[in-house]
C-alpha cells in the first residue's frame, strides 16, 4: 500500500511539474508576442510619419522624384513585411523578410537625408524639422521595442532548450522564435539610426 501512494505522489509531482512547464512557457510565448506588438505599435507610426516628410520635402525637391519614390516603395515593403510578422511574431521567415525591408527602408531614409541637406529652404522649414524629430524619436523607440523583443525572445529560446522543458516544448508546438534583426547589408555605416535632424 506505501508503494502504491508513493508511485502516485511521484505521479502527481511529475504532472504539476509539467503544468509548471508548460504554463512558463505559454507566459513566456506571450511575452515575446508582446514585446513584438510594442514594435508594431512604433513601426506604424514611423510608417505614417514617411509620407508626411515626402510630402513636405516634394515642394522644394521637384527634381529628386526618383529619391522620393524610393523612400515611399521601401515604406510599402516594410509596411507589408510588419504586417505578414505582426500575423505571426517569431515566425524565422517573417522576422527575416521585416529585417530586410527595414533595412532598405533606412538606407532610403537615408539617401533622402542626404539629398535633403541640398535644399537650404527644405532644411529651414518648420514642418520639415517637426517630421524630422518625429521620425527621430519613433527610430528611438523602436531600438528599444526591439531590444525589448529580442531580450524576450532570447528568454524564451533558452527556456524551452532547458531540461525538462525540452520535454514540454517539442510535443506542445513551442517551436524556436527568432530574434529581430535590421539586415543593412554590407554596409557597417548603416546600422545606426538614420540621421534625420539637420
Amino acid at each position: 500500500m506505501n508503494a502504491l501512494y508513493i508511485v502516485l505522489g511521484v505521479l502527481a509531482l511529475l504532472i504539476l511539474m509539467f503544468i509548471g512547464i508548460y504554463n512558463s512557457l505559454v507566459g513566456l510565448r506571450n511575452r515575446f508576442k508582446n514585446a513584438f506588438a510594442q514594435i508594431d505599435v512604433q513601426l506604424k507610426r514611423r510608417y505614417d510619419l514617411i509620407p508626411n516628410l515626402v510630402e513636405t520635402a516634394k515642394g522644394y525637391m521637384s527634381h529628386e522624384k526618383d529619391t522620393l519614390q524610393a523612400v515611399i516603395e521601401a515604406r510599402n515593403t516594410a509596411l507589408a513585411a510588419a504586417k505578414a510578422a505582426g500575423a505571426n511574431p517569431g515566425d524565422p521567415g517573417a522576422m527575416n523578410a521585416l529585417g530586410s525591408a527595414e533595412g532598405l527602408l533606412t538606407k532610403a531614409l537615408g539617401g533622402l537625408t542626404v539629398t535633403m541637406e541640398q535644399y537650404p529652404d527644405l532644411k529651414a522649414s518648420q514642418n520639415v524639422l517637426d517630421v524630422q524629430e518625429e521620425l527621430k524619436s519613433t527610430e528611438n523607440r523602436i531600438a528599444f521595442a526591439r531590444q525589448a523583443y529580442n531580450d524576450a525572445v532570447t528568454e524564451y529560446n533558452t527556456a524551452r532548450e532547458k531540461f525538462p522543458n525540452v520535454i514540454v516544448a517539442g510535443p506542445f508546438n513551442f517551436k524556436e522564435a527568432s530574434l529581430l534583426e535590421i539586415d543593412f547589408g554590407h554596409d557597417e555605416a548603416q546600422k545606426e539610426a538614420p540621421k534625420v535632424a539637420f
